[in-house]
């Protein structure tokens, strides 16, 4: 990956998180990160680590694990997923609360499809869960 890659996807992020709002403000995160050629976003829960795939070469961030040494994964509950989802989106929580309420209710891996415009949620068992988000448009 050149410096020109991981400068482009910083931009991005950064841009998007800045005018991203309070509530409902991951798709605006999202259509940033598009704008800028990432395609895919897919984060290993328990390790905190996202793969970011960009048509200008593909970005890994790292972040603490939630999970060190061996731990027990949960069982995916698609109730609990929801309602961290939901909370979420309301502003309610911070990401790193949402990743903790992801774990908690049994996902061990996301994927955001920023063409598609969705994200899949999936358990240890191969049970998924796909939620759609909005198209936005972002401020100039």
């Amino acid at each position: 990956m050149t410096t020109d890659a991981l400068t482009r996807f910083q931009a991005a992020l950064e841009r998007g998180q800045a005018v991203r709002p309070r509530v409902g403000g991951f798709p605006h995160l999202a259509e940033s990160l598009r704008q800028a050629g990432v395609t895919h976003c897919r984060m290993a829960v328990p390790a905190n680590a996202f793969l970011y795939l960009t048509e200008h070469g593909d970005v890994v961030v790292q972040g603490e694990p939630l999970v060190t040494g061996f731990a027990a994964a949960p069982p995916l509950d698609r109730a609990a997923l929801v309602a961290a989802l939901r909370a979420d989106q309301a502003g309610e929580t911070t990401f790193p609360e949402f990743v903790r309420g992801a774990w908690e209710a049994g996902v061990v891996w996301y994927d955001v499809d920023t063409a598609a415009r969705t994200c899949t949620y999936y358990g240890t068992d191969g049970a998924s869960y796909v939620e759609d988000y909005p198209a936005v448009t972002l401020p100039s």
